[in-house]
């Protein structure tokens, strides 16, 4: 049973915890993009989807308790319209990956060093770990990404160089690839 100061204090916690998520969605050169983001930094964003409703609702039922603010991510949608622009575009953004597991966020740093326009293998991320053995928990962690373009998984590649998995499928993977390149020779 919990104590009546429990009981306030839950209330207490709530309201704040809840008001600290935010989102947004907006539009870009090939579609609506979705970000949410917590006081720790971002959460989930979605690739350009048709309408902002399909980008809203690929950022799930967390939005249910997150506060709509397009300010809070102004120099990230000016970035992310930018990149999909095709203008070269850094994302040095903090990032709350608490919801992910140790091996996830690990997978997911590494794959944030790899350059602007360039690939490496799903091979290459887990020997960057000192794991080689682990390439399909690699490829498993790059399909579970919460942040993509924010986290370059598009910029892993088979080490044949094929495209393989992508969550946004193998011509957006293609797209982002391509745009990347071109912005590169610029």
């Amino acid at each position: 049973m919990t104590s009546p100061s429990a009981a306030v204090d839950l209330v207490r916690i709530t309201p704040t915890v809840a008001g600290e998520l935010k989102y947004t969605t907006f539009n870009t050169d090939i579609g609506w993009v979705g970000v949410l983001g917590s006081a720790k930094g971002l959460l989930q964003t979605t690739l350009p989807q048709p309408s902002a409703q399909e980008a809203e609702n690929l950022l799930g039922d967390r939005v249910k308790d997150a506060t709509w603010s397009d300010i809070f991510f102004a120099d990230l949608m000016k970035r992310l319209r930018n990149y999909f622009g095709g203008q070269r575009v850094t994302f040095p953004d903090e990032l709350d990956l608490s919801q992910a597991t140790a091996f996830q966020r690990e997978v997911w740093e590494v794959t944030r060093l790899i350059p602007y326009g360039e690939t490496r293998s799903y091979t290459w991320v887990a020997e960057q770990l000192g794991k080689a053995g682990a390439v399909r928990a690699v490829g498993q962690a790059l399909a579970r990404n919460p942040l993509p373009i924010i986290i370059p998984c598009h910029r892993v590649v088979a080490s044949d160089g094929k495209l393989r998995g992508y969550s946004g499928g193998a011509e957006m993977k293609r797209y982002l690839l391509h745009l990347e390149a071109s912005a590169t020779f610029q």
